[in-house]
């Protein structure tokens, strides 16, 4: 567990308990993870709490593609859900996503896990994530942070969830969002 090294926080600026999935697998992947972290960090009404460890995990639906880098964010934030949403869409945008085809290559994808213990479903925007109940690549870096967190409709913990899946998707540690490595 790494916890929050310095991006954007101000004082007081959250209640609410968010996280967040990052992944990219164009480019130089680890670096697409630490702008759209920094670029979270510097969003006003947004604090970073704690990150996970990244994880080098395949590709899940399209698998001819280059493997992905992932991630998982802990925030604190009074921005509702929607407003969440679309900030992290124009860092998306921002940054230069562009989506060929569903489970296509990405330079980045940021997607809202869980928010709270809030059940969100409205135009564009499910939470907690609809898939990530069924994705290591969601679950391992949650699981990391936290694993006791419960989804708010399975009502499990995220690391009893995590521990239920059976085989399938490669997902292994990679390192820290601010290795100089790779």
């Amino acid at each position: 567990m790494n916890d929050h090294f310095g991006v954007g926080t101000s004082p007081g600026t959250g209640r609410e308990r968010v996280f967040l999935s990052l992944g990219s697998n164009v480019g130089r992947r680890p670096e697409n993870l630490r702008k759209a972290l920094a670029l979270i960090g510097r969003e006003p009404d947004i604090r970073v709490v704690r990150v996970s460890l990244l994880y080098s995990t395949s590709p899940v639906g399209y698998t001819a593609q280059r493997k992905f880098i992932n991630g998982a964010l802990e925030l604190r934030t009074r921005l509702s859900p929607r407003d969440l949403l679309d900030r992290l869409e124009r860092i998306e945008v921002r940054m230069g996503k562009s989506t060929p085809f569903r489970n296509g290559p990405r330079l980045i994808d940021i997607d809202v896990v869980l928010y709270g213990q809030r059940q969100v479903h409205e135009g564009g925007l499910i939470v907690p994530h609809p898939r990530m109940h069924r994705r290591r690549f969601v679950l391992e870096p949650l699981a990391e942070m936290a694993g006791r967190v419960r989804h708010p409709g399975l009502r499990r913990p995220v690391a009893h969830i995590l521990a239920g899946l059976g085989p399938g998707e490669s997902v292994g540690r990679w390192g820290a969002w601010v290795s100089a490595g790779r």
